[in-house]
């Protein structure tokens, strides 16, 4: 998994990047097909900012969320983005077991 973290108007200190890393770990034991993950936290005047991109096969996953506190709004869009992961990882294997299911009534 690739990760890039990038700062708008706010300095990536060691400590924001190791508490966004701990926080994304969460997100590969759902799904281990996550191939590029590119986090942007912005500072617009008293409003924190972070947004995440996931690029998984096949698809892009987009989540952002703002708060007051920086911490907050990570916390808040790995909740976010785990939801949305999970969500597609419920829609693969419907579709997987669709396919499944499709194949063995047309060999009967």
């Amino acid at each position: 998994m690739n990760l890039n973290i990038t700062g708008h108007h706010i300095e990536v200190t060691p400590a924001i990047r190791d508490y966004v890393t701990s926080k994304l770990d969460k997100i590969t034991r759902h799904f281990e097909q996550v191939i590029d993950v590119k986090v942007i936290l912005t500072v617009e005047k008293l409003k924190q900012k972070a947004e995440v991109t996931v690029h998984l096969r096949g698809n892009d996953i987009h989540v952002e969320t703002d708060d007051l506190d920086m911490y907050a709004a990570i916390d808040a869009l790995v909740d976010k983005l785990d939801r949305q992961i999970l969500k597609h990882k419920e829609k693969n294997t419907e579709h997987h077991n669709n396919m499944k299911h499709q194949a063995a009534t047309e060999e009967e």
